[in-house]
């Protein structure tokens, strides 16, 4: 399976708990993306950028599926919405840099 150059990997902390989420628009800040997530209810959020090859390993099946739906548009697809699964799978350690909005 090809990959898009420009899929990435997201965990945003919301409102209602952690999402982890795969998106091939250009960056989290990006207007459409942000109207997309508001338009669902999230109008602030922490995020943070995660190793897609951390997320492929941890979520194979998932992230077959998803980064497959992807490949020819530009979106957003939730991964995982269960906080405690998402917390056991990704160490604090291995986020980078702050995205935050709102």
């Amino acid at each position: 399976m090809s990959q898009r150059a420009d899929l990435k990997a997201y965990l945003i902390f919301t409102g209602t708990g952690p999402i982890l989420v795969l998106s091939t628009y250009p960056d989290l800040t990006d207007p459409r993306l942000v109207e997309k997530l508001r338009f669902k209810g999230i109008d602030k959020f922490i995020a943070y950028e995660v190793d897609l090859d951390a997320v492929r390993d941890r979520y194979a099946q998932a992230y077959r599926n998803i980064s497959q739906d992807l490949q020819e548009v530009e979106d957003i697809r939730v991964l995982d919405f269960n906080g405690h699964q998402i917390m056991a799978n990704f160490s604090l350690g291995e986020l980078g840099e702050a995205i935050k909005v709102g």
